[in-house]
């Protein structure tokens, strides 16, 4: 028997960064995200050996370890072995030993909600197996927990809750701390043009997405009025882009995108780059309206909205660049968790 989970990655379209902590905290955050279909994946095995064998294929890093016993050393897989800690301390242990399997379908920190989105994964197989009492929101929380409290990673809410939730999310983070998933009911044919005109792009940039966030942190901290401000302008856009989904003004994102694009780059210096620049204004000169980093910045994935059909030019624009066009659909289901009989 064989508990499996996939859980999908998230484009973040816009209000990207309000929900990261102060800022949150101060002045509530909102944003508008949409899950697509790649994916973070995770299969897990029970054994009658007394081992736990942690196989993260994508890395191409195993381990093991004996059961029934917190896991100190937390150097390679971290989200792995904090996730079994966790478990371990919150539901008296686990005297049985495992095998997990864990991948994602396009590299870690890449911006599409990869770290996140895989502890909601292993969260689901755990949640399988032992037959925990886990709701969504609880699955959500819990993994923010685990990443932001139990390891220390900078970070903000929103992939959490929608690699758990799935579709297209309005999300508000309140000023008490409490989350509010908000699903829109947003019709077939306007995501579909959605779809069409809003084309994916892999920059192959690595970045640390750590570092940048904690920057934007500081900034906050230190009541930075230009960050603060441009954090403000990017709440007001989450708001804007879902009144324009909602009425079917789909000729509004790129503007709209445009105008979060240039405030996030307020929210802390390595947000972007020459190379990021030079990428953004070729799209732009091809005919995109309008985009912006998917995720904390610095590299991994970018979004224009094409109108019309220039989405063929832009793609031959990139392609010029060494931009990889990835394609997707947007999918409206979350976390889904399932037994492996085979």
């Amino acid at each position: 028997m064989v508990y499996r989970s996939k859980a999908p990655l998230r484009i973040g379209l816009a209000g990207g960064g309000t929900d990261v902590s102060p800022f949150s905290e101060l002045y509530g955050g909102a944003i508008l995200n949409a899950t697509i279909d790649l994916f973070a994946n995770a299969s897990l095995t029970p054994r009658s050996d007394g081992k736990i064998i942690i196989h993260a294929i994508d890395k191409g890093i195993r381990l093991e370890f004996e059961a029934n016993a917190p896991i100190t050393d937390l150097s390679q897989l971290p989200l792995q072995i904090g996730i079994y800690n966790r478990i371990f301390k919150d539901y008296a242990g686990i005297s049985q030993g495992f095998e997990l399997i864990t991948y994602i379908d396009v590299p870690s920190g890449s911006g599409l909600g990869t770290s996140s989105t895989l502890v909601v994964a292993i969260l689901g197989v755990f949640a399988e197996w032992l037959r925990l009492p886990l709701g969504e929101y609880d699955i959500a929380q819990l993994a923010y927990s685990i990443e932001r409290e139990d390891l220390g990673m900078a970070g903000g809410k929103q992939d959490q809750y929608a690699a758990t939730f799935g579709g297209v999310n309005f999300m508000e983070f309140g000023k008490n701390g409490n989350v509010i998933v908000n699903p829109l009911r947003i019709k077939d044919d306007i995501m579909r043009e959605l779809e069409f005109h809003l084309l994916l792009f892999y920059t192959q940039l690595n970045r640390e997405s750590s570092k940048i966030i904690e920057e934007q942190k500081n900034n906050f901290s230190n009541k930075e009025s230009s960050s603060i401000q441009a954090s403000l302008n990017l709440k007001e856009q989450a708001y804007r882009l879902k009144e324009a989904l909602l009425k079917k003004e789909i000729s509004k994102v790129g503007p709209i995108l445009d105008f979060g694009w240039q405030n996030k780059k307020q929210l802390a210096n390595n947000i972007t780059n020459p190379v990021i620049e030079d990428i953004y204004e070729t799209a732009i000169g091809a005919g995109a309206s309008g985009g912006k980093i998917s995720g904390a910045g610095g590299g991994g994935f970018l979004i224009f909205y094409c109108p019309g059909n220039t989405r063929f030019d832009v793609s031959r624009a990139m392609e010029e660049k060494g931009v990889l066009l990835q394609r997707y659909h947007f999918f409206e289901k979350g976390l889904a968790t399932w037994i492996s009989y085979h």
